[in-house]
């Protein structure tokens, strides 16, 4: 049987739902970002502990058919972007579609009916997000962030960055590295 789980996107959440699932004496085979394959049938009286265990730690055990298929497609585009050690060589619409088994218009048209962006929206918020991680590590350039996450050019990736922060890359390398520097002088 496999459950999904909102906002499950880490290895910390990964735990927790696997401490979870055995507090309630449930057996499970994988546990991955956004759904649990577990060995048995669940209860009811499981169904709604687990639901109300989770809810705690801010995940949520998903129920119906729209909200299971966006945490799907969510979870793909985590791993992609944040674990994968390269993003896919195809185009992320072919990949996406590839990996949940459905086309791809109709899971863009129920991510953006469902989520009120589309989804190479959120893939950006996210490359941005990874932008941010990566400058604040200080093992990659500029250069080698954009190419690492296959932007066309360091120009295009300043100029995404700066759409979706406010701020260039530069400044909010500058920002952080401020911002370490006043509280190690704490």
């Amino acid at each position: 049987m496999i459950l999904y789980i909102k906002y499950m996107v880490s290895l910390r959440c990964k735990m927790l739902v696997k401490d979870e699932l055995t507090k309630l004496g449930l057996h499970y085979v994988l546990v991955d970002l956004g759904s649990v394959e577990i060995l048995e049938n669940i209860t009811q009286q499981q169904h709604d502990e687990l639901k109300r265990n989770l809810l705690r730690s801010g995940l949520e055990l998903l129920d119906d058919k729209k909200s299971i298929l966006i945490a799907k497609i969510k979870a793909v585009i985590v791993e992609m972007i944040h674990y994968a050690e390269d993003l896919p060589a195809t185009n992320y619409s072919d990949y996406i579609s590839e990996k949940l088994g459905y086309d791809y218009t109709y899971l863009s048209n129920t991510f953006s009916e469902v989520k009120g962006i589309n989804i190479q929206q959120f893939i950006i918020l996210h490359k941005i997000e990874k932008v941010k991680e990566l400058l604040l590590y200080e093992e990659l350039n500029l250069t080698e962030i954009a190419y690492r996450l296959h932007y066309s050019s360091v120009s295009h990736l300043s100029n995404q960055f700066k759409k979706i922060t406010g701020l260039t890359p530069s400044y909010f390398k500058k920002l952080k590295m401020k911002r370490n520097q006043n509280l190690e002088n704490m």
